[in-house]
């Protein structure tokens, strides 16, 4: 096999075998099926990203300068791919401002950069601007890229009263109903997501070597955090009677080859739909609401908010408290306040008023 190299690109092979390629400084991907590997369509479209390279090299003290000295940092490359590509959006959608100096930038600046972005992509895409912003700028702040924090104390833009949440959990009823319609080739990937808590993209690439002895060790491709699920018995049953195939994924389509995303979701919403007009499921069902559902339902049982992160992949646990949030509490808070109830009226009151 003939390699090619060309400076200033990366060229690799993918999860899939098939190869990639992009500009190492802008991000540019090369179209290997319009410009095939090693061809003169190739050369010449490598050549195009490069001058457009130079002719766009930020300025020293702005925006895209800091930008384009951050990525080339350890700080970002030690990110998980995921993230890494996460940031790579907020960084594009800011190019348009890339030659702002970094003096020009204060908190009245920080919050309308965040609330255009709110106007034009959503108030999530919004708040993850300046997130990634305060990010920024902390670390240039730190080697004195800039004098402070300018997005420091900004607060998130707060979802209207009233208005759905995203990715709001599953009821058992919904659960279930989507479990029975789901086709078998289908239903392994559900099931995952349903009783694990992993994400769509982390259920779907799962390798099948890592499901063993009625376990899953893996790691989130987001956060790079290690998951251990030893697997509860519906999901056990599913995966012990779903279709065989070869492929290298614990579940796979009806060809026998690995999901997708986009194809999951493809044939995940004419069922959706389906369920919805039989009234079998509430409207705004989403598969990444299962990740939620795993939260609320240990909450419920009593698990503390450390515990929620650990079983989700969460560094932290300011994602667990939000993936939590709608837990019917009531059950377990009948329970303490019984106990606390028998503390403070039995045991405490007969040592201070003894002979009650």
């Amino acid at each position: 096999m003939t390699v090619v190299r060309v400076k200033g690109f990366q060229i690799f092979p993918d999860r899939h075998g098939r190869m990639r390629c992009y500009h190492r400084k802008t991000r540019q991907v090369v179209d290997l099926g319009k410009a095939p590997l090693g061809s003169a369509e190739f050369f010449a479209e490598c050549a195009r990203i490069s001058a457009l390279a130079v002719a766009v090299t930020p300025k020293p003290g702005t925006l895209g300068k800091l930008i384009e000295t951050y990525r080339a940092h350890a700080a970002f490359h030690d990110l998980a791919p995921q993230t890494q590509s996460d940031y790579q959006k907020i960084f594009d959608y800011l190019k348009p401002i890339a030659d702002t100096a970094l003096a020009r930038f204060n908190r009245p600046l920080v919050v309308r950069v965040r609330d255009k972005a709110a106007e034009t992509k959503g108030r999530r895409f919004g708040n993850y601007v300046k997130a990634v912003l305060s990010l920024l700028f902390a670390w240039g702040s730190e080697r004195g890229h800039l004098a402070g924090n300018p997005a420091t104390g900004i607060k998130d833009i707060r979802r209207k009263k009233g208005a759905p949440d995203r990715n709001r959990p599953w009821s058992d009823e919904e659960r279930h109903a989507v479990l029975d319609a789901a086709p078998a080739h289908m239903a392994p990937a559900l099931a995952v997501m349903m009783f694990t808590g992993l994400g769509p993209k982390d259920a779907l690439t799962l390798p099948r070597n890592f499901y063993r002895a009625g376990e899953i060790a893996t790691r989130r491709a987001k956060t790079g955090e290690p998951v251990f699920w030893p697997v509860p018995s519906p999901l056990a049953a599913i995966l012990d009677t779903a279709p065989q195939h070869s492929a290298t994924t614990l579940c796979a389509s009806s060809a026998g080859t690995p999901w997708t995303l986009s194809g999951f979701r493809a044939s995940w919403r004419p069922i959706r739909m389906k369920l919805e007009e039989a009234g079998a499921i509430g409207p705004g069902l989403t598969l990444y609401g299962l990740r939620h559902t795993v939260a609320v339902i240990l909450r419920e049982i009593g698990h503390d908010e450390r515990t929620i992160a650990d079983a989700l992949g969460q560094k932290t646990i300011e994602m667990a408290r939000h993936y939590a949030r709608g837990a019917d509490l009531r059950p377990k808070m009948r329970g303490v306040v019984q106990s606390f109830d028998a503390e403070v009226n039995k045991r405490r009151t007969g040592v201070v008023k003894p002979g009650n």
